[in-house]
């Protein structure tokens, strides 16, 4: 996405990736941004609620699905026994820092209306391993969820589709399932431009929002947030 804005308009788009929960908090605190993107919409509009920014745009949607191990036998009728097996080591992001880990635990909280006593369970085995300042960090062009099932580390790991994809291209044998209807999650993608940014910075959102940019984001398995 910016390489394509660069090309189209000049202008050097200069990212910072990580959590967003914990970049919001960066940029609350004083750090310098010009655009914020999120895989939520309730971290760019704590930046609008608090006069740090502008309007917040739906501009992508995504799903989680379950990032499982080589072996492991499972389908998505299966998938929430598996999760709940004590011999099956479960994954997720951390909530708040990162949504990821929101939408995990939301997961959670809807297995509860299919087998009482789930959610509680499956919160206490989730082992929050991405999403906070001291999560291990893959090595230089590893997929960091992926790297962690390669591991060992996770067995079945609820991340977004569009990244649990992108690991099995990395590791082949990892498998990527769907959740079942009862346990689905959709994802919201927003983003907001801050008070003061340049003009292009302006530009830049708009160029996310338009078809071409929503081509891009559909491309890569995204479904688009804009008509």
């Amino acid at each position: 996405m910016a390489k394509a804005d660069e090309t189209a308009s000049g202008n050097i788009v200069q990212p910072k990736f990580g959590a967003s929960g914990l970049l919001k908090d960066e940029i609350v605190g004083g750090a310098k941004a010009d655009v914020f993107a999120s895989a939520n919409m309730e971290h760019p509009r704590a930046l609008h609620d608090a006069k740090k920014s502008g309007p917040v745009l739906l501009f992508a949607r995504n799903r989680l699905c379950a990032l499982v191990k080589p072996g492991l036998k499972v389908d998505s009728a299966s998938l929430l026994a598996r999760m709940l097996d004590p011999a099956v080591k479960l994954g997720t992001s951390t909530p708040k820092a990162n949504p990821a880990g929101d939408y995990g635990f939301e997961v959670f909280r809807k297995a509860e209306a299919v087998k009482p006593g789930a959610q509680a369970e499956l919160k206490h085995k989730a082992l929050q391993l991405t999403g906070n300042p001291r999560s291990a960090a893959p090595p230089a062009g590893r997929t960091v969820y992926g790297w962690h099932v390669a591991e060992g580390r996770a067995d079945i790991f609820l991340t977004y589709c569009t990244n649990a994809l992108a690991a099995q291209k990395e590791n082949p044998g990892q498998q990527v399932m769907a959740l079942p209807a009862n346990l689905s999650v959709d994802a919201d993608y927003g983003l907001t431009v801050m008070t003061n940014a340049p003009p292009a910075a302006l530009a830049f959102a708009q160029f996310i929002v338009s078809p071409e940019g929503q081509k891009i984001l559909v491309s890569h398995g995204f479904a688009a947030g804009t008509p």
